[in-house]
Parts: C-alpha cells; sequence; structure tokens
C-alpha cells in the first residue's frame, strides 16, 4: 500500500511560479507511475502530468506543456511538480496519484492511490 502526502499549494498572482511537491509511504515507490491530476471548482478531475516508474518520459497535458515539469526521486520516495507561468485556469486542487504499473494511465478511475490533495490559485 502507499500513502500520498501534497505539499507547497497557495495563492500566486498570474505568471508566478509554484513547487508541489508529494511524499510518498512504502518500500515499493519505484514499482509505481506517478502523476499529478486537478479539480477545479464543478469540473471533473483531470490528468495534468505524469511520469514513468523508471522517472523517464514525463508527459503533460496539452495546456501544461512548456509551464509545468514533473520529476521524481527514488531514493527519496517524492515527486514534484513545478509550476511556472501560471494562469487563473490553472486554478484548482492538485492531486497526486500512484499507480502500480511502468506508466500512468490518463483515466483518473483506474489511479490505484490518491493524496488528499493541495489548493492552488491562481489570482491577482
Amino acid at each position: 500500500q502507499v500513502q500520498l502526502a501534497e505539499s507547497g499549494g497557495g495563492l500566486v498572482q498570474p505568471g508566478g511560479s509554484l513547487r508541489l511537491s508529494c511524499a510518498a509511504s512504502g518500500r515499493t515507490f519505484s514499482s509505481y507511475a506517478m502523476g499529478w491530476f486537478r479539480q477545479a471548482a464543478g469540473k471533473e478531475r483531470e490528468f495534468v502530468a505524469a511520469i514513468t516508474w523508471s522517472g523517464g518520459n514525463p508527459y503533460y497535458v496539452e495546456s501544461v506543456k512548456g509551464r509545468f515539469t514533473i520529476s521524481r526521486d527514488n531514493a527519496k520516495n517524492a515527486v514534484v511538480l513545478e509550476m511556472n507561468s501560471l494562469k487563473p485556469e490553472d486554478t484548482a486542487v492538485y492531486y497526486c496519484a500512484a499507480q502500480a504499473r511502468y506508466s500512468l494511465d490518463y483515466r483518473a478511475d483506474n489511479i490505484d492511490y490518491w493524496g488528499h490533495g493541495t489548493q492552488v490559485t491562481v489570482s491577482s
């Protein structure tokens, strides 16, 4: 079993940056693909970014490409989402996700473990 805990959310002005971290418990962290989803008020949870269990092949939803970067450190059981050039439409609760396979499925229903989420608000 894997437990996930996000941190790093907050309020930022448009164009600003935030760094989200996800700390994972468990000895088999390197056996899980990791990712981030987000859910804005009144909307469905959507895929944002993911990385394979080996740390390669990061992939992103089109709307964040070139602005967000996902990375992981298997020695520290951690995954990070660096968010730059933030826009008001990035406002949402961001969730860390883990799935017991090489690469993460885009569909939220197939995720094995979720964190509790961290609020990101982009507003002037």
